[in-house]
């Protein structure tokens, strides 16, 4: 059974739906509100897959319903909506045939039973080696502060020679992951 112990699982889930359904770019989007106000925790995972009719659309919830067939249940959705509810928030998917899905989920941060954002920064880098044909376009912000990582921009610097899986590139990604998310915990 699947366990999502930390909210960067659900992230790789929803991003891996992504990519089986043919997307070539993934936009994930983490948004902290801390304000008192506001106090919010947003993640959307856009894909441009080849997305889903009314019928899919309107089942994707639904526990017992999948369109893999690997496997006869589909629990990463209904457990991310789950989730949200729970921490007082809500759960959001929106699709298009031929144009791709949005996934959002909104927490309040605060929440006592809200999971751990977890390992983002090592949930994208693993995105990112386990993609090699597409791009993430990754942005997290916090208050006023913001991290992006946009893979279509390297791999302009890069070419076509040097694969993320090189050892190099591998290492400035990390890094470049870990100081981005730390730049962010400086509050």
């Amino acid at each position: 059974m699947t366990v999502f112990r930390d909210l960067s699982q659900h992230i790789l889930d929803i991003a891996e739906n992504g990519i089986q359904a043919g997307a070539t770019v993934l936009h994930i989007k983490i948004t902290e509100d801390l304000s008192p106000e506001q106090d919010t925790l947003t993640i959307a995972i856009q894909d441009n897959g080849r997305g889903m009719d009314a019928l899919a659309l309107a089942r994707v919830t639904d526990p017992w319903f999948t369109t893999r067939t690997t496997r006869k249940v589909g629990l990463g959705i209904p457990f991310f909506r789950q989730t949200a509810e729970m921490c007082e928030g809500r759960f959001e998917i929106f699709s298009t045939v031929g144009q791709g899905t949005l996934t959002q989920a909104t927490f309040r941060h605060s929440h006592i039973d809200r999971p751990p954002l977890g390992d983002v920064g090592g949930t994208i880098l693993c995105l990112i080696v386990g993609f090699p044909d597409g791009d993430v376009v990754y942005c997290h912000d916090v208050n006023e502060k913001s991290f992006m990582l946009n893979t279509h921009e390297i791999r302009q610097v890069l070419g076509d020679d040097i694969p993320f899986s090189d050892p190099e590139v591998l290492t400035f990604l990390r890094q470049t992951l870990e100081e981005g998310e730390q730049s962010l915990a400086m509050h």
